[in-house]
């Protein structure tokens, strides 16, 4: 089959890049190795209620957000931060009134960050999105080789991935060691991080003068946050596990219980009672980390596309990823510019 444009990635970037490409009347076909769309983008659902398992705030001043959620109809509303901050000593102690986490000042999406691509997946043509399909290898026609024999021929492959697992596709003529270099030097952001849920009736720490939000010198939780829905329909903790990737893979289930202590030991007896708790485990996750993520990067990256990726194949290769964004890298607004940086090399 042949398409003017294919989209190799599912995740925020392509599906922004295809909703595009859909309102400006230009033919694409989207592949997504998942069985779902989102990417990084993944919500836990507790009745009508969801829950950000992947990234969760954006910020005032990021317009392409603000537009895009004015055009899907999106509700952005500020992050709770209302009440005191808790302190976790390394002995176990719990100090009230000290802490330096929290997010007062960001946005979030009512009803998850999965709003915003179950969104975006709406406005699409089912016809044009291709799930469960890995890319095998591509060829400078150029053409994507899929694990289930198929060929998709297209004018030009915009690769909506993370650059590391860019890195390891099989292409022909093999890119250049440089090229190959530059890809896999990009850090997959969140790609080693795992964030641990806990959901519960309502936000009982609120009515102690809390704002949700601790930090922890004890761990297994190094931040913690107030996810609780804008409602209060129910309450909800969230906190990265500030354990490294081989540690969290080796102790199993007994991360979460450890979490759960922890909170216990913060917040309360309450704490201990959730009535769901999920840990997502962004490294271990297939088609999000490569092997190198396993060790994060020493703070937030100065993302950017690297000279040696702007021309790929004549510009038949694309790379549009939050990762390799013109601002905003490795965020969700990161995202969306890079989505339009792509576009707009192709389409007016």
């Amino acid at each position: 089959m042949h398409t003017p444009t294919l989209i190799i990635g599912g995740g925020l970037s392509g599906l922004s890049l295809a909703y595009a490409l859909e309102r400006a009347g230009h033919a694409y076909t989207l592949v997504e190795a998942r069985n779902r769309l989102g990417g990084r983008i993944k919500s836990l659902a507790v009745d009508r209620a969801k829950f950000d398992l992947g990234p969760s705030w954006v910020w005032p001043g990021q317009t392409r957000m603000a537009e895009l959620a004015s055009a899907l109809d999106l509700h952005l509303f500020d992050q709770w931060s209302a009440g005191e901050q808790l302190f976790e000593q390394a002995s176990g102690e719990v100090v009230r009134g000290q802490g330096f986490m929290s997010m007062a000042g960001s946005l979030r999406i009512a009803g998850g960050t999965s709003a915003l691509t179950d969104a975006l997946a709406a406005h699409l043509d089912p016809e044009n999105v291709m799930r469960d399909c890995t890319v095998s290898s591509i060829d400078d026609r150029p053409a994507a080789h899929l694990n289930d024999g198929r060929t998709v021929t297209a004018d030009r492959i915009v690769l909506c991935i993370p650059p590391r697992l860019a890195a390891l596709i099989e292409f022909a003529p093999a890119l250049p060691d440089n090229v190959l270099a530059a890809l896999s030097a990009i850090p997959t952001w969140m790609g080693a991080h795992a964030k641990f849920v806990a959901v519960y009736p309502t936000p009982f720490w609120r009515k102690d003068g809390l704002s949700g939000d601790a930090s922890s010198r004890r761990g297994p939780l190094a931040e913690i946050h107030d996810a609780s829905p804008e409602d209060g329909s129910f309450g909800a903790l969230f906190g990265f596990v500030g354990l490294p990737a081989a540690v969290r893979a080796q102790a199993g289930d007994a991360v979460q219980t450890a979490a759960l202590a922890q909170l216990e030991n913060l917040f309360g007896p309450h704490a201990g009672k959730p009535i769901r708790t999920t840990l997502m485990d962004w490294s271990q996750a297939p088609f999000t980390a490569a092997p190198a993520d396993a060790t994060p990067p020493p703070g937030h990256p100065p993302y950017m596309m690297p000279a040696l990726l702007r021309h790929v194949w004549d510009d038949r290769l694309i790379f549009a990823i939050t990762e390799m964004a013109p601002d905003n890298g490795g965020l969700i607004e990161g995202a969306l510019a890079a989505a339009e940086a792509a576009a707009a090399r192709f389409i007016g």
